[in-house]
């Protein structure tokens, strides 16, 4: 077995998408990998976090979980990222993150890591597919393999049957409606299965 150095790389302000990296985390693992769970930095101000007590409660249940870094990425060679949707786009704090990484795509340290996406919206029709695409046409730009999910398994139909990657409807009581931990163990060891091929081919 190849070893993947795969990275969990999440933003969340209420706590689900920092649950689908832990799942993602428990499948790659399972799969063998070597893993690290990762917060993108906010951005938010702390006025607005304060005044949410969902988020202000999230950000302290998890303020021992380490932030990302562009050396996180060069370490890695499998990303899944698990974002929420803003107007059928990623959130801002990823978007900032991201932004940073023109130096490591300049030198060609982004292309062929494996990549893979999931995302949330507080309805089925939120924007959970257009935000996951969009972050794939970054994905495309730095030259990294997107290993979506297809509907490689059963799991991905009983989630709600996304293949470009596992999303969750999050109602208002901030829970998630669709059971979709089963299809986020899934999309993990197929990145990390797929990872393993390109590191084999590499070598």
């Amino acid at each position: 077995m190849t070893n993947v150095k795969l990275a969990v790389i999440y933003y969340s302000s209420g706590g689900t998408n920092f649950q689908l990296a832990k799942w993602a985390e428990e499948g790659a693992k399972d799969a063998g990998a070597e893993v690290k769970v990762l917060k993108i930095p906010e951005t938010a101000p702390q006025a607005a976090i304060e005044s949410n007590p969902a988020w202000k409660a999230h950000t302290e249940a998890t303020k021992d979980v380490p932030e990302v870094t562009l050396n996180d990425l060069e370490w890695a060679d499998a990303i899944i990222f698990s974002v929420p949707t803003r107007f059928g786009n990623i959130a801002s704090q990823v978007q900032a993150f991201i932004d940073t990484t023109g130096g490591l795509w300049f030198h060609g340290k982004l292309a062929n890591k494996v990549v893979s996406a999931m995302s949330s919206a507080q309805n089925p029709h939120g924007g959970q597919e257009a935000t996951i695409l969009s972050l794939y046409t970054t994905m495309y730009h730095w030259g990294a393999i997107v290993a979506a999910p297809g509907f490689t398994d059963p799991v991905t139909f009983a989630a709600g049957g996304n293949p470009y990657g596992t999303s969750v409807t999050v109602g208002q009581d901030g829970k998630m409606i669709e059971d979709v931990q089963a299809a986020v163990k899934h999309q993990a060891k197929r990145t990390v299965t797929v990872a393993e091929w390109v590191k084999k081919g590499n070598q």
